[in-house]
This record gives C-alpha cells, structure tokens and sequence, in this order.
C-alpha cells in the first residue's frame, strides 16, 4: 500500500489561495469565540447542510458540532457541556436529515464498501448506522437532557432538516 503523502500544502493550492482571498476580508478578527446567537447545533457532516445558513444565522453566532448522522456522541456531549458553560450557549439543537448514508446502509454494508474503495479489510471498522432516524434523535435529545453538566435552563430542540426543501421538522 502506498504511504500517505504530507507534503507542505501540495495538492492544497485552490484552497490556500482560497484562504488567502478570505483572510484580506477576515471578518473574525479579535473575535472571543462565545456564541453570540446562544445556539450550538449537533448535525450531520454532510455537505449539503449550512448549519448557519439553514438557521439565518452568520459566522460567530454558533457552535456547531458535526458527525456522521449528526449523533450526540460522547464528543458531542463534552462539546455542549464546554459550550453551556464557557461559550454562551443556552440553546442546543440536534439536527440530522433526510436521505442520510447513515440511515440507509446497513453497518456490513458500509464495511464492504470502504473496503472495496480501501482495498483493505474494514470488518474492524464501527460505523454508526441508524436503523430509526427518530428514535435515534429522541434518544439524543434524551442524552442531552439528561446530562448533568449541561444546565437544566438550556433549551434542547431535536429537528430533521429536509435536504431536498431546506424545511426543519420538529421532533419532540
């Protein structure tokens, strides 16, 4: 198997230049890192989601965690306890979405397709699938809830984004 390349920016250079282009307009400067809206969101790493976008909000307002099917996993709880308590979050939503990989894709399959795509064995490697996206989001919202360090005060709202409207559907 070919070793992994780690070349200084190599094959990066559409991005850096990108970067380049955002940081002579950087709106962020000196920027304290509290979320200004109160929101932190837990949602899904899929590209076709803007977690600020999808909500009017901008850069700055939220914390955002991401996942494969946008579960509260232990990373995501210490991210709402730090966000609860040292970044001014009071609202918590959890957020995953229709037509997820996550939710159609049993875990042998996923094995069997990153293997093939790895050229590896991956029987070893976990993925999270969700049999019941909303039994799997109310057990999330039960976590979040429940947990001892995130304040009762804060709000903790469970929706299903829509992929193909934009629309969130409330899950209680």
């Amino acid at each position: 198997m070919p070793g992994r390349q780690d070349v200084k920016g190599k094959g990066f250079e559409d991005l850096l230049e990108a970067n380049r282009r955002y940081a002579a307009q950087f709106p962020l400067a000196g920027f304290d890192g509290i979320a200004q809206a109160g929101v932190a969101i837990v949602t899904c790493m899929d590209s076709r989601i803007d977690p600020l976008g999808l909500l009017g909000l901008r850069p700055g307002d939220a914390k955002i965690f991401r996942n494969p099917g946008g579960r509260v996993t232990v990373a995501a709880l210490e991210a709402l306890v730090l966000a609860t308590h040292l970044l001014g979050v009071d609202r918590v939503l959890v957020v995953p979405h229709t037509r997820c990989a996550m939710t159609a894709h049993s875990e042998s399959e996923l094995r069997e397709r990153v293997g093939r795509s790895a050229g590896v064995d991956a029987s070893w490697q976990s993925f999270s699938v969700i049999a019941d996206q909303v039994a799997a989001l109310r057990e999330d919202l039960a976590k979040v809830r429940s947990h001892p360090l995130i304040p009762p005060s804060t709000r903790v709202g469970g929706f299903v984004y829509d992929v193909d409207t934009g629309l969130l559907d409330p899950v209680g």
